[in-house]
């Protein structure tokens, strides 16, 4: 994607203080965001309520602090392409990444969501944008980490869950590549507009499903909700959208070969989850086949 004079003036006006804090916060809010979503559903939450009631309170708030200043509301037709996008990116992507962490681990579900940087790649290919021998090979990577993760293993978990998780990637990230080019508002609210649109869905749907409520969930389950509404929805998207104005697309995209990294890690510390050589290994394979794919980014990116 060709960069215009001003992102480049803004990307060279941006101190590296403030790049490296937004960096590091992204990696460890979106990194420890599979992990809080485990503690709140251990206290209580059913997966898609979880998500639905998460995106409609962290929606409501930013739409409302958007309209407060000033920002236009989304017009009827960008109500429609956001009411889609909410529906792929949050209510198949998060809902079914909620589903899937019932029974599989959070730190092989960062593992296998940052699977859709592989995803992505064919999409935009059947798009007519034609991956270029680099990204041929990170994709191959990629998918045969994803075969041999599948294979078996410690971390593994069910059928049904790895199959939610992959379902997750791929609406995530077919959503990705059709709203290239679509009437959407401003970047934040387009965010607040698609997390209303996408946790009306999952709320819907919850409640279709049968989902309810035991009783009041644990004081771990409600800290869990409120980490994921204040900073992996309001202040991981600010520092996202921050790096998007600031620097080079593929690095504030490196979250996606950074994040599996951060969950694993503190999986295995807070919440005693166990993996072996062979989850470390297809990992490996994953994360090596989506660098490689970011990396041809650049050089595309260079050359245009």
């Amino acid at each position: 994607m060709a960069t215009s004079p001003a992102s480049t003036a803004a990307s060279l006006a941006a101190p590296a203080s403030g790049v490296a804090l937004a960096l590091g916060s992204l990696y460890l809010i979106w990194g420890s965001t599979y992990l809080a979503i485990r503690f709140a559903l251990e206290g209580g939450f059913p997966p898609f309520l979880l998500g639905g009631i998460r995106f409609l309170v962290a929606g409501g708030l930013l739409f409302a602090f958007l309209r407060w200043r000033g920002v236009p509301a989304p017009s009827r037709a960008q109500w429609c392409n956001l009411a889609v996008m909410g529906a792929l990116l949050l209510g198949c992507g998060n809902g079914l990444v909620n589903y899937g962490e019932l029974s599989v681990s959070s730190g092989m579900t960062a593992v296998i969501v940052s699977s859709s940087a592989l995803w992505m790649g064919v999409f935009a290919a059947l798009r007519g944008e034609r991956p270029t021998a680099m990204e041929w090979t990170g994709l191959i990577i990629g998918f045969l980490g994803v075969l041999w993760l599948s294979a078996g293993g410690d971390l593994a978990g069910t059928p049904l869950g790895l199959a939610a998780l992959l379902g997750a990637s791929l609406a995530w990230s077919f959503g990705s590549i059709w709203s290239r080019g679509r009437d959407l508002p401003s970047p934040f609210m387009a965010a607040a507009g698609q997390m209303l649109c996408g946790g009306a869905l999952m709320c819907g749907v919850g409640l279709g499903v049968g989902e309810r409520f035991d009783g009041l969930p644990s004081a771990q389950g409600i800290a869990a909700f409120w980490y994921l509404v204040v900073l992996g929805s309001l202040a991981g998207f600010s520092a996202y959208v921050w790096l998007l104005h600031h620097v080079r697309p593929a690095l504030a995209t490196s979250y996606a070969y950074v994040n599996p990294a951060i969950a694993v890690l503190l999986g295995a510390l807070l919440a005693h989850e166990r993996f072996g050589l062979h989850e470390l290994l297809a990992m490996g394979v994953i994360l090596s086949g989506v660098v490689a794919i970011n990396l041809a980014k650049v050089v595309k990116a260079r050359a245009s």
